[in-house]
């Protein structure tokens, strides 16, 4: 077999780490110190339910139940709020599982025959 190299690749140098300051102690050895890294917790996304004037407020109230796991009285206050102040918040997720939420929540309205408008946004 040939190879159409004409000098062979030189290896790469060894970087010393970065993350770790080498600190001498009296007997002459060496020691590594060891850092923690802190990691941010997830970006996290409200899902927003937003009012319309042709959505039963009980379907509201039965989709909050189902799909956000609300008791009944918790619904019906998540609901008011959407009635009164045009949107509410209906629960805070991760990225995936507001987006798959809204999903849920747009495609039982469609099924039902109804226009309510579901969104995720984030978290502020």
């Amino acid at each position: 077999m040939k190879f159409m190299a004409s000098k062979p690749p030189a290896p790469s140098p060894a970087a010393p780490p970065k993350t770790q300051p080498v600190v001498e102690d009296d007997g002459g050895s060496v020691v590594l110190e060891r850092r923690t890294e802190k990691t941010k917790p997830p970006q996290m996304y409200q899902v927003v339910m937003l009012n319309d004037d042709y959505t039963p407020m009980e379907f509201v109230v039965v989709v909050i139940q189902e799909f956000f796991n609300k008791d009944r009285e918790t619904a019906t206050q998540i609901m008011l709020k959407i009635h009164l102040d045009g949107k509410g918040i209906c629960g805070v997720y991760s990225k995936d599982v507001a987006a798959t939420k809204v999903e849920q929540v747009q495609e039982a309205a469609r099924q039902a025959g109804h226009p309510l408008q579901c969104m995720c946004e984030p978290v502020e």
